[in-house]
């Protein structure tokens, strides 16, 4: 009998790192300047620190519980084995969820990006032609080996760092030598506001939890994964502060800009920092693509190895080595969700999905601390958080707060997805593989 076809554990430290930072720059630096700049101004540099803060606490939770883990999956493995069977399929459902919307984002971003260039890129049917070309080249790229996609993945976030990089340097200096531009001004600024804006960077910071899906092609991942989040989290978190000074001390009133970057490097540096800037957006939006391919058909392949969904998202191409079908499936419904959507609707839902993965996790960590040396099939953390139950317990709080500005369609949509959840799982039970 011929063995089934096993992945490949190509992924070293430093490309887990490329992933998790590909997966996390991408639409929401591109775009979020503007909508946070509009609401809170000369303030908006603020609101990227207190959700990195926020973040920061669940991105804590993940490095401990990711610390026990070598297998492909990532949070639906971590809430599988901390909850069960019925939890464990919710959570894969859920970050299913973000992840498909979290594409039709950033391919909407990359039509109006791209029309800087093409105008028509943005009309008509081309936005549909345009996210028709990008789906069919992340997804080839990928079902021809993860080894080829992580190095391309590492190629794209050099290349999608570095106009950021100038972007912040140049652009301070210019800035700093002509004087920042009179800022229009913005209606007075609630704590409401605040609190809409930090749940719109929450969008910007997340993506972090999708690098953790393809343990089981990593070399060391418990070793690894924390590494890779705590680099992730850092570098971002420089870099998109930079950014929002820089967008705020250019453009007068960034809460009118569709491209906000490249318009701001315009203002700066003319045509060829606007020209820069976007093929910087557009590397970067590719790069995002190129990772998220790899991160999330291995959630569904990792379902499939479960019984929680058909064998055939199982399935390994025998000379790739890759779950092809799973990689064809994802990019199939990514793209139809590009063109059901607009960029906003579909942020919302990624950020609402987001925060109930998150607060899932925080929730295993306890659980599978107290598990330690009681269960034999649950391997000891190689990262322990201080604290006790601090972290978990501040990232609940985080998750909780945001929460409460659900909208009445995120509700239905997420109530939605965990009806269809509970019936997949009531008419699989019997076959499901024991958590």
């Amino acid at each position: 009998m011929t063995a089934k076809p096993a992945l490949v554990r190509a992924i070293g430290r430093w490309s887990l790192a490329g992933l998790l930072l590909n997966g996390v720059i991408g639409s929401g630096i591109y775009r979020l300047p503007a909508e946070v700049g509009g609401k809170l101004g000369s303030q908006a540099w603020i609101a990227w620190v207190i959700a990195a803060v926020a973040i920061a606490t669940i991105v804590a939770c993940y490095a401990e519980v990711s610390s026990r883990f070598g297998e492909a999956g990532g949070q639906y493995l971590y809430a599988r084995v901390a909850f069960g069977s019925y939890l464990g399929l919710q959570m894969g459902w859920i970050s299913y969820l973000v992840r498909l919307t979290s594409a039709a984002v950033n391919v909407n971003l990359f039509a109006v990006y791209l029309a800087e260039f093409l105008p028509a890129a943005g009309r008509g049917a081309m936005p549909a032609v345009v996210a028709a070309a990008y789906f069919t080249f992340v997804a080839a790229v990928n079902v021809r080996g993860v080894k080829q996609a992580t190095a391309l993945s590492d190629v794209f976030i050099l290349a999608k760092l570095l106009p950021l990089v100038l972007f912040v340097a140049g652009g301070a200096w210019l800035a700093l030598s002509h004087g920042p531009v009179v800022a229009d001004p913005i209606p007075a600024v609630t704590g409401t506001t605040w609190l809409e804006a930090v749940m719109l960077l929450i969008y910007a910071y997340g993506g972090f939890e999708s690098s953790l899906v393809p343990l089981g092609e990593a070399r060391e991942p418990e070793r690894d994964a924390p590494f890779a989040l705590f680099v992730g989290l850092g570098t971002t978190m420089l870099l998109f502060v930079l950014v929002q000074v820089v967008t705020t001390w250019s453009l007068a009133a960034p809460g009118t800009h569709a491209r906000p970057l490249a318009d701001a490097a315009r203002a700066l540096a003319g045509s060829t920092g606007a020209t820069v800037m976007t093929l910087g957006a557009l590397v970067s939006l590719v790069g995002w693509g190129l990772a998220a391919m790899v991160h999330i058909p291995r959630l569904t392949y990792a379902m499939a190895e479960q019984g929680d969904l058909p064998a055939a998202f199982g399935w390994v191409h025998p000379v790739y080595r890759t779950p092809a079908v799973s990689i064809v499936v994802y990019a199939v419904i990514s793209f139809a969700l590009t063109l059901s959507g607009t960029l906003l609707q579909n942020l919302s839902i990624a950020v609402i999905a987001r925060l109930v993965t998150y607060g899932l996790v925080c929730l295993a960590l306890p659980v599978l601390r107290r598990r330690d040396g009681r269960d034999p099939r649950l391997p000891a953390a190689r990262f322990t958080l201080p604290g006790g139950l601090a972290f978990p317990a501040l990232g609940l709080g985080v998750a909780a707060v945001l929460a409460t500005r659900l909208g009445i369609r995120d509700v239905v949509v997420m109530s939605g997805v965990v009806a269809l959840g509970t019936i997949h799982w009531l008419a699989n039970r019997r076959r499901l593989v024991p958590a």
